[in-house]
């Protein structure tokens, strides 16, 4: 019962992380929900860094929150707002209490976490590797084994002690490699 619960708790996590970054990197973009979060212009297309964070939040939210390249998007994600953490924010004074980093402290660590755990049981990515993972491995039948063993030429008796493996030599002295000084 407690992994079920576990299980879903770290799905519905990673959505709610994914799906609150991707509106925040498309109210910067195309100005909706309420505009840029510092109430300025949206920024032009392709202007370092503004536009492109709000590219990495509006793609990285979405394939996060969908599951699609979990962990690499995450890390992406936590990447960039630490970036943003110590580029805007530390400058303003040290503890994100004082300089209004707040969101892109906790966006940075979420994002860490997801990547360390992954997207949970109800990823696209979960789906996907098993779904590969079935297909990689052949079905396994109580009634055959996965191999036959050869048999014997006609003339010799599967009892015949000439026939099969042969006992490891024990007559040989075993050779200890030692490192030399």
């Amino acid at each position: 019962m407690m992994k079920h619960v576990s299980d879903l708790a770290q799905s519905l996590f990673r959505v709610v992380v994914g799906m609150l970054f991707a509106c925040h990197g498309a109210a910067t973009m195309f100005g909706v929900l309420g505009g840029p979060m510092d109430g300025g212009p949206i920024p032009p297309a392709g202007q370092f860094p503004s536009w492109w964070a709000a590219l990495i939040q509006l793609a990285g939210g979405a394939l996060v929150t969908i599951g699609l390249g979990t962990r690499v998007f995450a890390l992406v994600c936590s990447g960039s707002m630490a970036y943003a953490y110590f580029t805007v924010h530390e400058p303003k004074g040290l503890l994100p209490i004082l300089n209004g980093g707040e969101p892109a402290a906790l966006f940075s660590w979420a994002f860490f976490l997801i990547a360390v755990v992954g997207g949970g049981r109800w990823a696209v990515d979960r789906l996907l590797f098993t779904r590969r993972k079935q297909e990689l491995v052949p079905e396994e039948h109580d009634d055959k084994p996965s191999f036959t063993l050869p048999q014997p030429p006609g003339d010799l008796p599967p009892s015949d002690p000439n026939w099969g493996p042969r006992p490891a030599d024990t007559t040989q002295p075993v050779r200890h490699f030692a490192a030399r000084s």
